[in-house]
């Protein structure tokens, strides 16, 4: 049987090396490219096109949200996994909403990452055991928090917002016009309800969307 051929992106040098030794640690998983943002997982995606993204989420500039988005954007039928630090449902729906099969925490990935890549590969939903009540409350509740009216664009600016960047790094960051991403932060604010980028911070902090 062919190896699952992995593209492996987080932005640390030490927690890649350490998660390639683990996903090469067996025969039928093999790393075949290295990123160490979004931007970078998605021209090495377009370039190697492998079976499986393992993608963090939280790295510097473009997330791994957006990233996925992109990536999927060009090939629907791309098979993602994130992992995370982020164990909450914000993070979670907008990862299945982006259309990303797996989520696993950084807590657990040593454990579940070879079988989480394996269900993925076969483009079943994976979702690691600390999550599950976060799923569960998707497939069962109509409650709803504030962000998930923004679009994937829209929360994509709203996390780089609430990390204190302006709209001139935003639009650098998103390949945006600064006017463009003017009009989202507007929209953000709108449908937040929010009328300060210091209250947009807070928002985001207590959804656990960026650390304290």
């Amino acid at each position: 049987m062919d190896s699952i051929r992995v593209l492996l992106t987080d932005d640390h040098e030490v927690v890649r090396a350490g998660y390639r030794r683990l996903l090469e640690s067996t025969p039928d998983i093999t790393v075949i490219a290295e990123a160490t943002d979004g931007d970078e997982a998605y021209r090495e995606y377009l370039e190697h096109h492998p079976d499986v993204v393992v993608m963090d989420l939280s790295m510097n500039g473009v997330g791994g949200i957006e990233a996925s988005r992109r990536i999927l954007s060009r090939d629907s039928a791309a098979r993602i996994l994130v992992f995370s630090v982020h164990e909450n449902e914000v993070f979670l729906n907008r990862a299945l909403d982006t259309g990303i099969l797996g989520y696993i925490s950084k807590r657990s990935a040593s454990r579940v990452m070879i079988e989480a890549v394996r269900q993925v590969a076969a483009g079943k939903l994976y979702v690691g055991h600390e999550m599950m009540p976060f799923l569960l409350k998707r497939t069962s509740s109509t409650g709803a928090q504030p962000v998930t009216e923004l679009s994937p664009r829209e929360f994509e600016v709203f996390r780089l917002l609430a990390d204190s960047k302006t709209v001139n790094e935003i639009a650098e960051l998103l390949n945006l016009s600064p006017k463009t991403v003017g009009h989202h932060v507007t929209s953000v604010k709108n449908k937040l309800g929010i009328t300060s980028i210091a209250g947009i911070t807070r928002l985001a902090i207590r959804l656990g969307v960026i650390n304290a």
